[in-house]
């Protein structure tokens, strides 16, 4: 006890220096926030089709000037970018090196393992007809590249923080070794982030620390280099929710005694319960330690080496090695226990009455990964085409994964209590394992890949690709079904051994009508059956093959002042598979989980402009009208059957707008961004849904001079309250009127941060 007190008092004094260190650095700076500038450099738009480069410079892979690197919901790595399809839990894919940092983002989320860092030396926006062609996949991608020895001394280094108390601090060096070609890099990143709420049982939502070393061989001649890397990661993060009263219209009305995004919705103590449904023994898990941290080591072989016959051979590869631990308390439902409800304080034994808050917890204990992976392409210019033929192999194995689950009640109020009731146990929990995943196993994936930039005119410019995959899944699961109290046995583990081959690639063609006015037409294709984390429940997944078409026609108009593209767009794909806690709408005491699949259609229209009407003035403008709904989406649940075809997608705006102005002069440069989001439906029926909300952020850099860069960021400067996603445990309610003035809980944005940063290059 006194050990645990002391190391808690140590936690507070750190705390409170790190506020202290960057109340002193508003001062000297004489700002209220700072943000680094390459920051605000890497962006996207929230579209199907970003095609500004494309048009400008047929063989542009990656875009720059987006903002995908503002996140409005927390620092701990960039936007998802909205295509029609539900967000991802793992958000947007992440490359380093052109590999992803994780094969999969379940159990070992990517950013447990990267963080845009001075420790790379560029980061950037992969294209979806990129990912398409090169990883057979779908989506946008933020592809980075590792900071390289270097021919002479170089140094980055940042420091940031906000009025929270986050503090960042990240650092990297790199230089010559020996005048025979070998050079060093080494470099260190450390997060201690609170978030804006105070959890009660721990200082900070989110400790992360990277840690980079590396040494380059440069070829004479200027052949290429090789690069040998190593990567250590630990990073423990949480997730935080928030409750709010539902109103009419869309409305997440602020309590008196819960502010959204200030107040914590986690257990007060941190502790949470589980039966291990591999071993059968129950333990506790601290929400403030090991089981919410993950643990990597990485390994990374990387360059390129320019051939005597022009061709230009690139390589990347990679060992992964991590622990990974998941740890969530999610909220499923509020209802009021009156007089009578025999619900009492777990910590005291005080009768309690009033709102609980129905809870699913979930832990997945140091689930072992590796990851080998390694892509190899060569390229050249011949004549009029741009050529690019490549090899990429992943190989993934996870051991024994499985995530532990169990429900309890808590209050609802900030830091809220554990309570006991009549069908849960002498600590406050129930239904042991309901809902538990798990399997184990591994994939293989083997591509070949090749695509052409071919300038067939001054006119036509066509880039084409393809990308032919082989995947190979083995494993064994359980068909044990989910009931209370499970514990796995070997007399239910079956064996599952697949082989399947995808077909990928896009192709894209633009013609100049005139020298500054075009067509433009994109269509991309990709494939896939399934993964391990498809057989986490206990019926056998469908395996059906999905296939994503996605098609575009638009024009485009480019001038000295305006570099405008607008487009229509297609996109299907089929068998997409969720896993839903859903609650029963006549109990809300009672909740199953449904391994459910269906198809979703989304049709749109993207216009997207970048205005410069005078020097150092820019503003980037876009507008996505689109129309997601789901198909073939039916199912079973309290014996009941559920038919949502032709529903509009939860979480899904159907308009949406981005406005970037910012002006530059001299070494001063202002900027602001506003996203803006129609309602988003934020149940299946579409009977409840969230009104429309902006993002917003602002800033001013300053480069002081060729070392030292300051700005200031403010995030969500309108102080915009409410909430978004999805309503936990309202997914089958038909009936808005009842909600009306109902407790409920869902995700939301920050509140107004004040954030701060200094840059310096040495």
């Amino acid at each position: 006890m006194l050990h645990q007190e002391a190391i808690e008092n140590k936690n507070y004094i750190m705390k409170l220096n790190y506020k202290n260190i960057f109340s002193l650095l508003f001062v000297v700076l004489g700002v209220v926030s700072i943000q680094a500038q390459e920051e605000e450099k890497l962006a996207t738009q929230d579209s199907v089709a970003i095609q500004q480069d494309v048009v400008k410079d047929g063989n542009a892979k990656e875009s720059g000037n987006r903002n995908v690197m503002l996140n409005a919901e927390s620092n701990t790595g960039p936007r998802e970018v909205n295509i029609g399809l539900p967000p991802s839990i793992g958000g947007i894919t992440i490359l380093e090196n052109n590999l992803p940092v994780v094969y999969w983002f379940w159990p070992e989320m990517s950013t447990g393992t990267w963080r845009q860092s001075v420790g790379l030396e560029r980061t950037g926006l992969l294209k979806m007809d990129g990912l398409a062609n090169t990883m057979g996949d779908l989506g946008f991608a933020v592809n980075s590249y590792t900071q390289k020895g270097t021919k002479e001394f170089k140094g980055k280094a940042k420091l940031s923080g906000s009025h929270f108390g986050w503090f960042q601090g990240d650092i990297n060096v790199s230089g010559p070794i020996s005048e025979s070609g070998w050079s060093y890099s080494a470099g260190a990143f450390v997060n201690f982030d609170p978030s804006t709420y105070d959890l009660g049982f721990n200082n900070y939502a989110d400790q992360t620390q990277i840690y980079r070393i590396g040494l380059t061989k440069h070829f004479k001649e200027n052949k290429g280099d090789i690069t040998f890397a190593y990567k250590y990661s630990n990073s423990y993060s949480l997730t935080n929710y928030a409750v709010f009263e539902y109103g009419p219209n869309g409305e997440a009305r602020e309590l008196d005694d819960f502010t959204i995004g200030r107040d914590s919705y986690l257990p007060r103590d941190g502790r949470l319960k589980f039966l291990d449904m591999v071993s059968g023994d129950n333990y506790w898990a601290d929400m403030d330690g090991q089981s919410a941290t993950s643990e990597a080591h990485n390994f990374d072989i990387f360059g390129n080496y320019l051939m005597d016959n022009g061709w230009n051979f690139k390589y990347s590869t990679r060992l992964h090695i991590a622990e990974a631990s998941l740890m969530y308390s999610a909220p499923i439902s509020i209802f009021n226990a009156g007089a009578g409800s025999n619900f009492t304080f777990a910590d005291t034994g005080e009768a309690y009455t009033g709102q609980v808050g129905t809870q699913l917890a979930m832990n997945s204990p140091r689930i072992p990964t590796t990851t080998l992976m390694g892509r190899f392409s060569v390229e050249k210019q011949l004549g009029n085409h741009d050529l690019t033929f490549g090899m990429l192999e992943q190989y993934y194995t996870v051991d024994d994964y499985h995530s532990n689950r169990s429900f309890f009640f808590q209050s609802v109020e900030p830091q809220p209590r554990r309570l006991i009731g009549t069908n849960t146990d002498v600590d406050g929990f129930y239904n042991y394992n309901v809902g538990g995943e798990y399997n184990n196993g591994f994939e293989n994936k083997l591509s070949i890949y090749g695509s052409d930039s071919w300038k067939v005119s001054d006119r036509l410019k066509l880039d084409y690709g393809l990308h032919l995959r082989y995947h190979k899944m083995k494993g064994d699961h359980y068909t044990t079904p989910r009931a209370a109290g499970l514990v796995l046995d070997e007399a239910n583990k079956q064996q599952f051994d697949h082989d399947w081959f995808h077909v990928a690639g896009k192709f894209n063609a633009t013609y100049n009508v005139l020298n500054n006015f075009g067509i433009l037409g994109s269509f991309l294709y990709t494939e896939e059956n399934g993964l391990l984390g498809d057989y986490s429940g206990a019926p056998y997944p469908n395996l059906t093959k999905s296939k994503s078409p996605l098609g575009g026609l638009g024009v485009f108009w480019n001038t000295d002042y305006i570099q405008l593209v607008s487009q229509a767009t297609y996109l299907n794909k089929n068998n997409y598979l969720q896993r839903l806690n859903l609650v029963n709408p006549n109990d809300d005491t009672e909740s199953v989980t449904n391994t459910i699949y269906y198809d979703i259609q989304t049709i749109g229209w993207t216009t997207d402009f970048v205005l410069k009407p005078f020097k150092g003035f820019n503003l980037h403008y876009l507008i996505t009208l689109q129309d997601p709904v789901y198909k073939k989406f039916n199912f079973t649940a309290f014996d009941n059957e559920y038919d949502y075809n032709d529903n509009s997608v939860q979480q899904i705006s159907k308009v949406l707008m981005e406005i970037d102005p910012s002006y530059t002069y001299k070494d001063w440069r202002f900027w602001a961004s506003f996203r803006y989001f129609s309602k988003q439906y934020a149940n299946l029926t579409n009977a409840l849904y969230f009104a429309e909300r902006w993002e917003t952020f602002g800033g001013i850099n300053y480069k002081y001079n060729e070392h030292i860069s300051l700005g200031a960021t403010v995030v969500n400067f309108l102080n915009q309250r409410g909430a978004k996603g999805t309503i936990n445990g309202a997914e089958l309610i038909t009936e808005p009127d009842p909600y009306y003035g109902r407790l409920l809980t869902g995700s939301y944005i920050r509140p107004f941060t004040v954030q701060a940063s200094v840059t310096i290059n040495f």
